[in-house]
């Protein structure tokens, strides 16, 4: 059984489409703004599914609210699959008197959720914050499927080396060569970027990463592989979060932009639904 938040709405007719039972959730406002949830429904075990992108606060209280009355109803047993995971990027204290954010976040809804699933999270460290059994979940396969035939025999490349093992897993189901970018500051405001050990003249390419914000980065790369040689540029994210103006930045420079849909947007063309129904 499966209860989907007013973040989830947009995967509810693909979980249908594959075979998922739905209990039927109301959420509205109160004049005042304050959120209402009601079950009309409910399992021994159930699954909820509920991306926190913005309003992130508002997604965050209904998944406890939708776990308190899934509970009131007499669930024995609640997982959350939490697509995108707000917060996450706030994992360490920068300055005395910070909370560390995600952490924050992860035990309140260890107060009600038993498991918690959730895909290709900034730092998967910070999984060890919830108190039960928390699981980080590779969009791999759903973005090489996507572009193998985009692709062809051509190569994947992380923006960063931080980002190297996402690159790796999507070009390892491709069968692909991969590497990532280097990047060395040659002043306060200028970064040089190059490809590490890949010659990239004439091949196309697929840049992978977790989260496009203002997509500066990507625009970047992309500029610089065609400098080079490359052939066609592709980008591919798990998350569009995308600063106001990022997506016409990022499709501007590049031939294709494809994120999946753990957040909706425009470019949200990859679907991790079928991931979700394997759990």
């Amino acid at each position: 059984m499966i209860a989907v938040g007013s973040g989830g709405r947009h995967l509810e007719d693909e979980i249908k489409i594959l075979g998922g039972e739905l209990i039927e959730t109301e959420i509205k406002k109160f004049p005042d703004g304050e959120k209402y949830v009601r079950v009309l429904g409910s399992a021994e075990e159930v699954t909820v599914v509920q991306s926190t992108f913005a309003p992130q606060d508002e997604h965050i209280v209904e998944l406890i609210l939708i776990a308190d009355a899934l509970r009131e109803r007499g669930a024995e047993r609640l997982r959350a699959v939490v697509p995108y995971f707000a917060y996450s990027r706030q994992d360490r204290v920068t300055k005395e008197g910070e909370p560390v954010s995600v952490r924050a976040v992860m035990r309140a809804l260890g107060t009600y959720y038993d498991e918690l699933y959730v895909f290709d999270m900034h730092n998967p460290e910070t999984l060890k914050f919830f108190p039960g059994k928390a699981v980080n979940l590779s969009p791999a396969r759903a973005i090489a499927d996507y572009f193998v035939e985009r692709l062809g025999d051509g190569l994947v490349l992380a923006p960063d080396k931080g980002a190297r093992e996402r690159a790796r897993a999507v070009a390892e189901r491709l069968g692909l060569e991969f590497s990532h970018f280097e990047k060395e500051r040659i002043s306060p405001t200028e970064v040089r970027m190059t490809p590490v050990d890949v010659d990239v003249r004439g091949k196309n390419v697929l840049i992978v990463d977790d989260i496009i914000s203002t997509g500066g980065t990507m625009v970047r790369a992309a500029n610089l592989l065609k400098e080079m040689g490359a052939g066609k540029v592709f980008v591919a994210a798990t998350h569009g979060v995308f600063a106001e103006g990022a997506i016409e930045r990022v499709s501007n420079a590049v031939d294709e932009l494809a994120v999946t849909n753990t957040i909706p947007t425009p470019v949200s063309r990859i679907s991790i639904v079928p991931e979700i129904m394997k759990l």
